[in-house]
């Protein structure tokens, strides 16, 4: 399992009946997790006055319960920062997981650009990473950050605009980021038409979601065929793709198929997929998190 357990504002302080108790920087929430069918003891002092506490209804959704909490805050991750604020269906605007995978692709980038094989982002030869279903940004930032040229798709406009100021608090609002609000499956489409390239690419798709149009996306059905579209935005010298699911059930073994018979028949490189998660402080245990696959250009030793 891969692991972000380089964190310092934000842990799992412990799990239990379905439940997860966390501190994000100053403040602790407890949030659902379907991953939790365990009861253990809640010993720990938060579970009675947590900041903030998400309750799931029978009927489906939820409501938050709040205790001094603020109406937003900001937490910190090596050297960006993101605005966090409990909204709909239980999130915060963060999944502090995934920077498990920021540190793998950030490697990659830094890595190419101190070989020269590239330039940062606004040189003659800049890394171009796209990272699509972008949500508010903290990959984007990332990727940025070590020095990549980035275009950030989610069909959000919130959610866009969420990464714009998460970017301007990181320090990186002058960084070469392009913001977009638009479909990412029509946009790789037109992209492709305009024989646009990039050296890595994101893509953290939903479960379940539907198009500006009305159009159905359900990753099961869908993922393959847009993986498959996607892989011709790949540049011949390109250096990384990464997937990440949420889905209960998407093993990672079916993210390793799908990378192989795509980007990895486009490209010979090194496939890679497995689970994703986060410590949990109270017994040093692993609470998963979903799964990622990671295609890089670099081989196997």
């Amino acid at each position: 399992m891969w692991t972000a357990d380089n964190w310092k504002d934000y842990e799992v302080l412990a799990t239990s009946s379905g439940e997860k108790l966390e501190r994000w920087g100053d403040y602790t929430l407890i949030r659902p997790d379907p991953q939790v069918i365990w009861n253990l003891p809640k010993n720990h002092k938060a579970w009675k006055h947590p900041n903030g506490h998400y309750h799931r209804s029978n009927k489906g959704g939820g409501e938050w319960e709040f205790n001094n909490l603020p109406e937003e805050w900001t937490i910190h991750y090596r050297e960006l920062s993101f605005r966090l604020k409990p909204f709909s269906f239980k999130h915060t605007g963060l999944f502090p997981e995934q920077a498990v995978n920021w540190d793998w692709f950030s490697e990659i980038i830094k890595s190419s650009i101190n070989n020269k094989e590239y330039s940062d982002g606004r040189g003659d030869k800049p890394f171009k990473v796209l990272n699509l279903f972008g949500y508010t940004g903290a990959a984007t930032l990332a990727a940025a950050q070590a020095g990549a040229a980035v275009t950030h798709v989610d069909a959000s406009k919130g959610m866009v605009t969420w990464g714009k100021e998460n970017a301007t608090i990181s320090g990186l609002a002058d960084k070469p980021i392009r913001w977009l609000v638009d479909d990412c499956v029509k946009f790789v489409e037109r992209e492709i038409r305009r024989g646009n390239t990039y050296q890595g690419i994101i893509m953290d798709p939903p479960s379940y979601g539907r198009g500006p149009k009305g159009e159905i996306w359900k990753l099961e059905e869908s993922l393959y065929p847009f993986v498959e579209l996607t892989t011709q935005l790949l540049a011949d010298d390109a250096k990384f793709f990464l997937i990440n699911s949420y889905t209960t059930g998407l093993q990672p073994a079916v993210l390793t198929y799908i990378l192989n018979v795509t980007v990895n028949k486009k490209i010979s490189g090194n496939v890679a997929a497995d689970e994703i998660g986060l410590p949990v402080r109270e017994n040093n245990l692993i609470l998963p998190c979903g799964a990622s696959g990671r295609w890089s250009a670099e081989r196997a030793k």
